[in-house]
């Protein structure tokens, strides 16, 4: 009794156990603590075991409903810790968020396993799905019986008991390894700093970058500038300093993080984690890892995603010289007088784009002040789509830089929160990225709508200026928020099939399609004025960006093309890797490459994408959707960019759908007709 009490106890003074009386029921925060986590974990596993036995119990013949419906329904507890474990543990980590994630992973992998694994569910499964053609099901309920069914096979649940026990030591193995890659690239990150005491070495750097850089340093008392490996340090030094002594030593640490042998050095786990996932898709009668991964993708398979990528390759890669070459003229003409180098390519790019567009980042960040870009981001959305943001303040937040808005239809209909998180900080990792804290569902005839969230890692307001960003800054914004549309919009039954929850090679087409709108004047002239004049940022410099639009356009695909290329060479692995990573990754990225390849550097130990993210064997999606985008942009730019009835088409048929049917029906819906490259080589100004 004693115990019982103590249990009691203890859930009621934990928030995951009862229901939250904020504003549409968002995550209390400033209640939760991270000693809640664990014990709500281990409990919300337990009601899910049950919620499955009782699926496994029922005597009734399966049925979709009391089958794949409920299974669909269960872990509902479950999905409301780990939603926003794990989303802080990319955005707020700790030290003590990173020991329960290790103590978690291998409890949650072997919970996943034990579901999927089940042979008495899966039975029940299987027997529904065999009857597919004779249930009558909508198309939505057709897709989530064939997600149910693959997810169970292609996890195991047709392996023999034997293999079905080596699956699950893989999966857990798999599990803490790309957890483990994931904290070394943040804890590699974060241990690295240059300390400069001499403003001279610091030459051509914008002052707002020099009054970041003097800021870092006094946080850590010290007198001087100090560098570290973030991306808005990294950049900037790389793209301005004159001192190229300077740039090559931040690209050669930014270029070596978890390589260099020590604590966080990664290529041991990039060896495990690839022969791992590779005796995974051999247990599953899979060839290679992509093999697996691709069964359920638009590309399909291996050949198209080559087909893609070389099609690519050989259309840009003889401007993509061109561009070096022309590069190289420039640097000679200009004193400099050796092979231009990696660390190089983005100091003079930015001089000769400005030569020849009268353009850079300088003339263009005082009219992108952040707050004013977010606005004219928001108000795209509005005349898309007829959404309205309005900040509540009455919405939890799990740092003080975040902010959080209610998002309303044109008729005043909730439609989702929207969570908003601009600036780097040690416990957040880098990058950006759109998430979710809640996925939208209909049940019992209620809407249940999302909790949306974006991450980014702009440079902080100083003492004397806002926040101003750059224009990759403001394509970064653009992007995630086209993901947040597609989380904000989706109406399906299903939280599985709902928003995000689409084939990864579809997933980037919201994202990337909303990009296009960054060089329209009709969107800029919507809120790009001066931060201190109020100045509407002059029509010439909007020509200027539209001009430089697609300056270094080959080169900058050949890089995605390599990163895929990299990506699909890891995952077509047949045989276990046992060489040098390092010699791996260059031959295996040679086709690619422009500039000449510097020893001792290496991606692959920090590919977080592929080695700790969800895009193995995906990160040609990229590319396949830019194809998509480019296409269907095409349709915008023909009917007019805000032309109500193509954005109602593409809510109605992209954003509101999720995956709720195979994504080229759901395109060609939109499109009238399936994708080519054509469009994209246009965009790019390649011609065959």
């Amino acid at each position: 009794m004693t115990a019982l009490l103590h249990t009691e106890s203890a859930e009621s003074e934990n928030p995951f156990f009862g229901s939250y009386s904020t504003p549409h029921e968002t995550i209390p925060f400033n209640e939760i603590n991270n000693s809640h986590y664990l014990p709500a974990f281990k409990a919300a596993m337990i009601r899910q075991d049950e919620e499955v036995s009782a699926i496994v119990k029922n005597p009734a013949v399966a049925t979709f409903d009391n089958t794949i419906v409920a299974l669909e329904r269960s872990g509902t507890f479950l999905n409301k810790v780990s939603s926003p474990f794990y989303n802080l543990l990319s955005s707020e980590t700790s030290d003590s968020l990173q020991e329960i994630a290790e103590t978690i992973s291998p409890l949650l992998t072997e919970h996943s396993n034990g579901i999927r694994l089940n042979q008495k569910l899966f039975k029940r499964i299987k027997a529904v799905y065999e009857q597919k053609d004779k249930l009558s099901l909508t198309p939505e309920q057709t897709m989530l019986l064939k997600e149910t069914y693959d997810g169970f096979a292609n996890n195991g649940a047709n392996l023999s008991d034997d293999n079905k026990a080596i699956y699950r030591e893989l999966s857990k193995k798999l599990a803490l390894l790309t957890l483990q890659f994931g904290q070394n690239v943040l804890k590699e990150t974060n241990a690295y700093s240059l300390l400069i005491t001499d403003k001279g070495v610091l030459a051509g750097l914008p002052i707002d970058v020099l009054e970041m850089l003097s800021s870092n340093a006094k946080k850590v008392g010290k007198e001087g500038w100090l560098l570290n490996l973030k991306t808005t340090t990294v950049v900037p030094v790389l793209k301005y300093a004159d001192n190229r002594d300077l740039r090559r030593e931040l690209y050669l640490a930014n270029s070596s993080k978890c390589l260099l042998e020590g604590e966080f050095d990664n290529r041991q786990i990039v060896k495990e984690i690839v022969n791992v996932r590779l005796e995974i898709a051999k247990l599953l009668s899979y060839n290679s890892y992509a093999d697996y991964e691709l069964v359920n993708r638009m590309a399909e398979n291996k050949q198209n995603v080559y087909d893609l990528l070389d099609k690519l390759r050989i259309a840009y890669k003889p401007t993509a010289e061109k561009e070096y070459a022309d590069l190289q003229s420039y640097a000679n003409e200009n004193g400099a007088y050796f092979k231009l180098q990696s660390w190089d390519w983005s100091y003079y790019s930015e001089k000769l784009k400005e030569q020849k567009f009268s353009v850079n980042d300088e003339l263009l960040k005082p009219y992108f002040e952040l707050e004013n870009v977010k606005k004219g981001v928001f108000a795209l959305a509005t005349r898309l789509y007829g959404l309205q943001f309005v900040k509540n303040a009455n919405i939890p937040l799990y740092h003080p830089e975040v902010d959080a808005y209610d998002v309303t239809d044109g008729d005043g209909k909730f439609i989702s929160v929207l969570y908003t998180d601009f600036h780097p900080r040690d416990s957040k990792r880098s990058g950006a990225w759109m998430s979710e804290f809640k996925g939208q569902f209909i049940e019992g005839g209620v809407d249940s709508r999302p909790q949306i969230t974006i991450v980014m890692n702009f440079t902080r307001p100083t003492a004397d200026k806002p926040a101003l960003l750059t224009f990759d800054e403001v394509t970064t914004l653009l992007h995630e928020f086209g993901h947040a549309l597609h989380g904000m919009l989706t109406k399906c039954n299903y939280e599985s099939l709902s928003g995000t929850n689409v084939y990864r090679d579809f997933v980037e087409l919201p994202s990337q399609i909303l990009e296009n709108w960054g060089t329209e004047k009709e969107f800029l002239d919507g809120f790009a004025v001066h931060y201190q004049t109020g100045e509407k940022i002059p029509a010439e410099l909007i020509k200027s960006i539209k001009a430089s639009e697609n300056f270094n356009a080959a080169y900058f695909c050949l890089r995605q093309l390599s990163f895929a290329y990299l990506d699909m060479a890891w995952h077509s692995l047949e045989k276990p890797f046992e060489g040098d990573v390092i010699s791996f990754e260059k031959q295996e990225m040679n086709s690619t490459q422009i500039l000449p390849q510097i020893g001792n550097t290496a991606m692959s130990p920090s590919f977080s994408h592929i080695f700790s993210g969800g895009y193995a064997a995906g990160y040609y999606s990229y590319k396949w959707a830019e194809v998509l985008d480019a296409d269907a942009f095409s349709l915008f730019s023909s009917n007019g960019i805000f032309d109500a009835k193509t954005a109602a088409s593409f809510r109605e048929h992209i954003l509101t759908k999720g995956g709720t049917e195979h994504p080229m029906i759901l395109y060609k819906r939109f499109r009238g007709q399936a994708p080519t490259i054509d469009a994209l080589l246009l965009r790019s100004g390649i011609t065959l």
